[in-house]
């Protein structure tokens, strides 16, 4: 338990929306929004949240998840443990409308709550003010939301009891599409272009349909869009920049700085021209399951690198151990990325990411030729998810193997393997070089993780025989997903 100082432990989060920054060794279960979301709240794999993707029939913010993983979410515990709490931001994508429950319905455990109807608006958006609908203008003064929810909390902490600890979280929709940088940063990085470098415009070669589809090397229409979105994304982080400032010098000057944590990350990574893919996530590529984690706090000392790996899993059991909770008591698949073990990494040796892919029932009028399934075209009929982008990976990191291993979902059963040692920017897909003793004990490792829950998970290298001898995990999947 680390909450056991003296002074109080508050605690600060700071959640982007999508982010091209990563640490070492910092990823995400799921690269998208609401499930990834749902697992930061939860501290869940999605296979035990439930929540499949951005959708209501994806059970995003519906009545399912509502009753069950978000009622035994961290703020429920830090409430109990006297927490006075504030959210201001995106919370999940369908949160707000009125089949999940309309703006009246404020999850447990939050005090102070300021959360955006819907998806990243800028502007012209609802807020759930305390369960009531506020309407918001293009005022930048007084609608322009980053700044909005940074002034909100800044009054909460001059509100707020000294006598009880305190938790704010931050959801900016910065850098989130539409991109709508406050108008003093409109002009910032003019000249500035994606990196070429990495995977960059290299072809989708050996890897499942998706990425064998667009045009290589991309047209100047998908280099222009993509560059231009690159840029707005940089000029709309530039407020996150300014709130991040303004509440490390509000916390200092109210004599709390040093005795707060705060977190700084991201619900997905995000890709820019790789594999030419204009622009979007839900790959399982490093590009968009890699996130970034910043870390300050008591007892921290600069410039520390956790050598292990840590998922977006583990940050509700990282609060509550900061908080004082007693972690066994908790229903979560993450851990403490404060506690010894997962600092030494002697407990985590591999883990999973799973993502169940979104489509349309009709064709894309921008797209027909791919026909229907398919989701996220931009120019040049580049044509970002299906349904049948439905995969699950199991990730070796253990000091030794670096290693990523993907089956899909899908008619062709495609699988793709990785080393990521020799190859970290994944251009070569080595299933078929493999020994396949190798591709056995990955495919082992998968039929675990995709059956454990709670400590199983945490404990994964621990675990015998988690899954029912005999089954495959592209067949679990396919039942799960309902395929």
């Amino acid at each position: 338990m680390l909450g056991n100082l003296v002074t109080l432990q508050h605690l600060v989060l700071y959640l982007l929306i999508e982010s091209n920054m990563e640490n070492q060794y910092l990823f995400t279960v799921t690269p998208l929004c609401c499930p990834s979301r749902s697992g930061i709240l939860s501290g869940r794999y999605p296979h035990n949240h439930e929540v499949r993707n951005n959708s209501l029939s994806g059970n995003c913010s519906s009545a399912q998840w509502q009753k069950g993983p978000e009622a035994e979410a961290f703020p429920v515990y830090l409430s109990k443990q006297k927490y006075q709490t504030f959210f201001g931001g995106k919370y999940l994508n369908q949160y707000g409308t009125k089949a999940a429950g309309d703006v009246d319905h404020i999850p447990p455990g939050w005090d102070q709550w300021n959360a955006l109807v819907g998806n990243s608006q800028y502007y012209n958006y609802t807020l759930s003010v305390n369960g009531k609908a506020e309407q918001h203008g293009d005022s930048y003064e007084k609608d322009y939301l980053t700044d909005l929810i940074l002034n909100r909390s800044l009054s909460f902490l001059d509100d707020r009891s000294p006598q009880h600890p305190f938790f704010v979280m931050l959801a900016p929709p910065a850098p989130h599409s539409p991109w709508t940088a406050a108008p003093q940063y409109q002009k910032e990085f003019n000249n500035v272009q994606a990196p070429r470098d990495g995977s960059f415009d290299k072809p989708g070669k050996d890897k499942h349909w998706l990425l064998r589809q667009p045009v290589n090397p991309m047209p100047n229409s998908s280099l222009t869009f993509l560059d231009n979105a690159y840029r707005r994304r940089w000029q709309a982080l530039l407020s996150v920049d300014d709130m991040v400032e303004k509440l490390v010098k509000k916390l200092d000057s109210i004599n709390e700085l040093n005795n707060t944590y705060i977190f700084y990350t991201s619900d997905n990574g995000y890709h820019t021209g790789q594999f030419s893919l204009p622009i979007d996530k839900r790959q399982l590529y490093e590009f968009d399951i890699r996130t970034p984690l910043l870390v300050r706090g008591p007892g921290i000392k600069p410039n520390q690198t956790i050598k292990a790996p840590v998922l977006n899993i583990d940050l509700a059991s990282t609060f509550l151990d900061i908080s004082g909770v007693n972690l066994s008591t908790v229903n979560v698949d993450g851990q403490s990325f404060l506690a010894p073990s997962l600092r030494n990494g002697t407990v985590r040796p591999f883990f999973l990411i799973e993502y169940t892919g979104e489509g349309n029932p009709t064709k894309d009028p921008t797209c027909p030729k791919l026909g229907p399934g398919v989701s996220q075209c931009f120019p040049d009929c580049v044509c970002e998810d299906a349904f049948n982008n439905t995969y699950a990976c199991v990730r070796t990191l253990d000091g030794k193997q670096d290693l990523q291993y993907c089956e899909f979902a899908d008619s062709e059963s495609f699988v793709e393997m990785y080393n990521m040692t020799s190859d970290p920017h994944q251009l070569e897909n080595i299933v078929k070089k493999v020994d396949p003793s190798i591709l056995q004990d990955m495919n082992q490792r998968l039929i675990k993780l995709q059956s454990c829950m709670g400590d199983s998970c945490r404990n994964i290298n621990k675990t015998s025989e988690a899954a029912s001898s005999g089954a495959s995990a592209r067949t679990r999947r396919a039942r799960f997903h309902g395929a």
